[in-house]
């Protein structure tokens, strides 16, 4: 299972890319999109944020192609605002909100919606990367930002979580992709509603003090 997950996380952006494609030809492909849309969130219920550091394929494509020519710099405050990111999620849902009830029937229609959405997204994502680090459209993606307030919620433990045996040397902080303080949570599962699981502070560690608590499932 580990290793069809380690496949996934490498090669999903595949599905992306053929999402793109395919869609020039039949726009009713596009309509898989809502997946993408409602997988963040139910996924979030039960183990946080994994589904944006795992499973999304816009993320393995980020996370394996973008970080190439990613500036790696630091992502703005204002970007990670709760100001901003409230603004996105309402500004976005609600543009895909109308364009669904004016397509209202025609599948051609609602596909067209959810591929320029899709597109336009990760162009942004993309340009966002070339100024600072190759996951910033994740900290105010409006579904990322839905799961993570459904995370804070549920308070679940089958997350991350960091031993006693950290000893603070920050490298997992530096490789963090969201800006989170790992070693902030010693002793204690790592709770921050944004964490994506991605593993960077997992394979950086040098104490092995980071991973996934066996008693949390």
């Amino acid at each position: 299972m580990k290793n069809l997950l380690v496949l996934w996380k490498k090669y999903s952006f595949i599905l992306l890319i053929g999402f793109i494609f395919f869609n020039l030809f039949d726009l009713r492909f596009a309509l898989a999109a809502v997946i993408c849309m409602a997988a963040p969130i139910i996924v979030s219920f039960f183990k946080g944020r994994f589904w944006c550091g795992n499973l999304c394929p816009r993320g393995s494509f980020y996370d394996n192609v973008v970080i190439k020519f990613s500036k790696n710099r630091k992502v703005p405050n204002f970007l990670k605002s709760t100001f901003f990111r409230t603004f996105m999620v309402i500004f976005m849902l609600t543009m895909f909100a109308a364009g669904i009830k004016n397509n209202w029937g025609n599948p051609y229609g609602i596909g067209m919606v959810f591929y320029r959405l899709i597109v336009i997204t990760t162009i942004a994502g993309v340009l966002l990367s070339l100024l600072y680090n190759h996951r910033t459209w994740c900290h105010f993606c409006p579904m990322g930002t839905l799961a993570s307030l459904v995370a804070g919620f549920r308070k679940s433990k089958k997350v991350l979580h960091v031993t006693s045996a950290c000893v603070s040397c920050k490298l997992c902080e530096k490789k963090c992709p969201l800006g989170i303080v790992p070693y902030d949570y010693k002793g204690n599962i790592l709770s921050h509603p944004d964490c994506i699981q991605c593993g960077k502070c997992l394979n950086v560690c040098p104490k092995n003090a980071i991973g996934y608590n066996k008693n949390s499932f």
